[in-house]
Parts: C-alpha cells; structure tokens; sequence
C-alpha cells in the first residue's frame, strides 16, 4: 500500500478514498448494519487484531446463515477485526479491507451489512488482490465500472 500511496482521493468519485494506513472509514464508529446478527453490539473502537488471521475463506452471507450464536458471532467480529488493513468506504456500512494475515493474505475483501466476500471484478472471478482492486478502484473499472 505504502508503494501505491498513504491515503488518496484518486479514483470513483463517490468511493471516498484509499485511506491513510491504520486510519478508520468516516462512519466506521457509528454505522448501524441492518443485518448485525450478533446479540454482541459491534465495538468500532476496539484495537484491530492484526496478528490474528482473517476467518474467512469464501463469501458468506451471514443474513442467511447465521443459526448459531456460539458459533457465528465471533467469527462476525472477527471478520471485521482480525487480520486486514482498512482501505476505504463506499458508504457507510460498506468497507473495504486488505487481508494482511491468514489464509486470505493479499485479498481484499468486502465488508457490508448480511455479507462478506473477496473482490472480483466480475461475477465469474473468484478473488482479486490488491494490485488488482487498486488498479480497478484507480481507472474506475471491474466493480466501479459505471457502462
């Protein structure tokens, strides 16, 4: 990232931005997600755990899928805590993130309200990393494309 920039406006106009390293999303800290299933609140202030590995392998639509406390909450928080680097928002509730440690190293995911999946810039793709994303982010194609 640092070799790409530390925070820009370039790309999509209505994207916000490649963030500055370690910096949060404008409304990370008070987004309300419609589909939050967790009886636990999410805690936007709470330290991001880098060294602990993203959980995620493949998209998953927790809105859906989510019968079990026990079993889905934690792993809910982690996904958005553990193992990845903020990049960006499209909106408020929609995030961007860099796995940076796991088996997901080097992909980015999306982060939204019910869902999270790797980035793909078109529906038969399976996963783009990050020089992808960004290149796409940057000259507004794949998921930005407005044609």
């Amino acid at each position: 990232m640092a070799e790409i920039a530390n925070g820009t406006d370039d790309g999509p106009p209505d994207a916000g931005g490649l963030l500055p390293v370690g910096e949060n999303p404008q409304g990370w800290t008070e987004w309300e997600a419609e589909c939050w299933m967790s009886p636990d609140p999410f805690d936007a202030t709470a330290a991001r755990q880098f060294k602990d590995p993203f959980p995620l392998q493949e998209e998953w639509q927790w809105e859906y899928d989510y019968y079990d406390h026990s079993l889905h909450s934690p792993m809910l928080h982690q996904s958005y805590t553990h193992g990845s680097v903020l990049l960006g928002s499209d909106r408020p509730g929609e995030y961007w993130t860099l796995v940076v440690t796991g088996a997901q190293h080097g992909q980015v995911w999306w982060l939204r309200d019910g869902c999270a999946a790797p980035y793909a810039d078109t529906p038969s793709e399976h996963s783009g990393g990050f020089l992808r994303w960004v290149r796409d982010w940057h000259t507004r194609q794949g998921w930005w494309k407005t044609d």
